[in-house]
């Protein structure tokens, strides 16, 4: 396979050709790389929430306890994002195994997600109206304010009350889970965003719905009959909260946010989008391979595991003027900077 691979770099065929070449023995997912860095980020994750409760009052140690909680929990919920590109066959029982440990407890059930999120790679509504995770930022410095704001204080308590206080109604009456259906069973940032909801995915919507109702009834009658302390309420709002954040910045650094509205096809979703291989710490705040966002949507199907050894393959061979190396960014810091400054410009003409 890698002799074949060679030949057609050395071919002198197009960049798409030979990157597709590059990449051909990566896209098979390794299920026991998912199931450990899942199961881990989960132990470690709960364990520094328990740790962060049991503290007797707010401390560096709860500080510290807080922030390796959020950090590695937030890379278990990224998993959600692997979900909805892997077949259920490859990885039989994670999603199951994944809506236990952080869809449920952390108030995103894999429904949010799974059905939606394929609509940002579609070529017919990446970047349109029809987009849920697309908004023109860059022609808007108070629309990327206000997103990064709303994202991290308003979606911890959106979550709250949709899954929690609205949820029982959707279950009683039709109508009600209809509405939430189309407006409130989406993680999207995108306001005009309306989703169609089949019957087998409507089931499943009530399904899980009625497993967080058991799981959080029970949390919040313990805490009512002081079984659990007040501040496990705290800690979890605290550590949603600054995992909201960095996904808000991750998101704002994901993409350069320049489509006007017209469906791009697979080198288009490249060139509007970002790659920020970074250094190790990377990984905090783009677990999962969310780092190669811009190798992603070319190759949506390449497992995170391997998509470094695809960027670096590619990278390699590619010549230097490829929109392979022109979506690639040094640091988040300065993709987030640029976003702003063509805001800014935009702004002014």
């Amino acid at each position: 396979m890698g002799l074949a691979r060679e030949q057609v770099v050395e071919s002198g065929t197009t960049p798409e050709v030979v990157a597709h070449a590059l990449v051909s023995d990566l896209h098979a997912a390794n299920p026991a790389i998912f199931w450990s860095d899942m199961l881990a980020s989960a132990a470690i994750g709960w364990t520094a929430f328990a740790v962060a409760v049991a503290q007797p009052r707010w401390s560096s140690w709860t500080v510290a306890a807080i922030l390796v909680a959020a950090a590695t929990l937030y890379r278990g919920m990224c998993f959600t994002h692997e979900i909805a590109h892997q077949p259920g066959r490859t990885l039989r029982g994670f999603e199951t195994a994944w809506n236990l440990l952080f869809g449920v407890p952390l108030l995103l059930p894999s429904f949010t997600y799974i059905g939606v999120h394929q609509s940002h790679h579609s070529l017919s509504t990446y970047g349109t109206k029809d987009d849920p995770e697309y908004l023109p930022f860059a022609r808007s410095r108070a629309l990327i304010a206000v997103f990064a704001v709303q994202t991290s204080l308003v979606l911890p308590i959106a979550v709250l009350v949709r899954f929690v206080v609205v949820s029982p109604l959707g279950l009683v009456w039709p109508r009600v889970h209809r509405w939430l259906e189309t407006y409130a069973s989406s993680f999207s940032m995108n306001p005009s965003y309306r989703r169609v909801a089949s019957p087998a995915v409507a089931n499943k919507m009530r399904r899980w719905e009625i497993g967080v109702l058991a799981f959080w009834g029970l949390v919040l009658t313990s805490v009512y009959l002081h079984v659990l302390p007040v501040r496990v309420l705290a800690i979890w709002l605290a550590v949603m909260v600054l995992v909201s954040f960095v996904n808000a910045l991750r998101v704002l650094g994901a993409h350069e946010y320049d489509s006007d509205g017209t469906p791009l096809d697979r080198q288009g979703q490249l060139r509007d989008s970002i790659d920020t291989p970074g250094a190790p710490w990377t990984e905090l705040w783009a677990p999962v391979g969310l780092r190669y966002h811009a190798l992603h949507h070319y190759f949506p199907g390449i497992p995170y595991h391997n998509l470094g050894a695809a960027y670096r393959r590619i990278v390699r061979h590619v010549p230097a003027e490829s929109p392979y190396r022109e979506s690639i960014s040094t640091s988040l810091w300065r993709s987030l900077n640029q976003l702003f400054e063509k805001a800014t410009r935009f702004r002014s003409h």
